[in-house]
């Protein structure tokens, strides 16, 4: 597998987000050593938050939630997923799979920093690799936090909003980051904001990683994927651990996934979730401190 590594210079002034960039080495036989790059605020003995973000951007989507947790007394930790953000990424479309991401997340949260009694916070394909971690090792996590995201099986289509954005995604001879990451947005991003998302990807040699995505996500009943979500879901839908969804008022692409979760996780039972107003598919960039606040309650509660 052939990764390629954004220059550090790719990274310099980046607007309101000075947190030292930290990585980890993760390795297994099939894929050799990949670099995890991830961000973390707060306490080290605090109770741990884990923040995976989702397509196509990357931690620095975390950056008015970090201290936010850090004063609340919390340990958050943001990684970049493998293909985004500061990490490693591998050059082709086909080294990315579902189960890779997964595998890839598991392996840094568990293998190189053996996080437990975690909160996970998951939004976009944060929450469909996030979701996959808590159903295959639920002693690792304490509660869950659901923001826009979900975890299809490819039982039931997905929205016609995302089949346009999938369609865009593999057309277009230029992936412009920045300007997809506004199209999720109720704000407008300032160009430094946009310019930072597009800091990881300098050409679309890059850009793997974003393109492979949205084709990875099972839309059939016979992907590679629906039998490992499917079974996630089995054990997703008993847990006992408390589970918050905290979606935004402005997303057609996740926001019918909002009450299908409330009914089915066990653990969202008898819970208040909040509804985060004005604010669109990345409500991180939209009410970044707002959802920082939620999550800081649902913890100390």
């Amino acid at each position: 597998m052939r990764l390629l590594r954004t220059p550090e210079d790719r990274f310099t002034d980046l607007p309101d987000f000075d947190f030292p960039a930290l990585y980890a080495d993760i390795e297994n036989p099939r894929d050799g050593i990949v670099r995890v790059a991830y961000t973390e605020a707060g306490p080290p003995d605090g109770p741990v938050v884990l923040l995976l973000h989702g397509e196509p951007s990357w931690s620095f989507l975390y950056r008015t939630m970090l201290p936010v947790l850090a004063d609340a007394g919390l340990r958050a930790i943001a990684p970049d997923l493998v293909g985004f953000g500061r990490s490693d990424k591998p050059a082709d479309v086909a080294d990315h799979t579902y189960a890779r991401h997964v595998e890839w997340m598991r392996a840094f949260a568990f293998d190189a920093l053996d996080l437990r009694e975690v909160t996970l916070v998951g939004q976009d394909w944060g929450g469909l690799i996030g979701l996959r971690l808590v159903g295959e090792h639920p002693d690792r996590f304490a509660r869950v936090v659901a923001a826009n995201t979900g975890l299809p099986t490819g039982d039931q289509d997905m929205p016609k909003v995302w089949h346009s954005f999938r369609e865009a995604v593999q057309k277009a001879p230029v992936l412009d980051i920045g300007r997809f990451v506004q199209s999720g947005c109720k704000t407008k991003l300032s160009e430094e904001v946009r310019a930072a998302y597009d800091a990881p990807f300098p050409n679309e040699m890059y850009k793997a990683g974003p393109r492979a995505m949205p084709g990875l996500v099972p839309i059939t009943p016979d992907d590679p994927a629906s039998e490992a979500n499917r079974a996630a879901w089995g054990v997703l839908s008993t847990l006992d651990i408390p589970f918050l969804c905290a979606f935004s008022d402005g997303d057609p692409i996740t926001g019918g996934m909002a009450p299908i979760l409330r009914r089915a996780m066990k653990g969202a039972a008898g819970l208040h979730h909040p509804t985060v107003a004005h604010a669109g598919h990345f409500l991180q960039e939209d009410a970044g401190e707002e959802l920082g606040r939620i999550v800081a309650e649902f913890v100390q509660a």
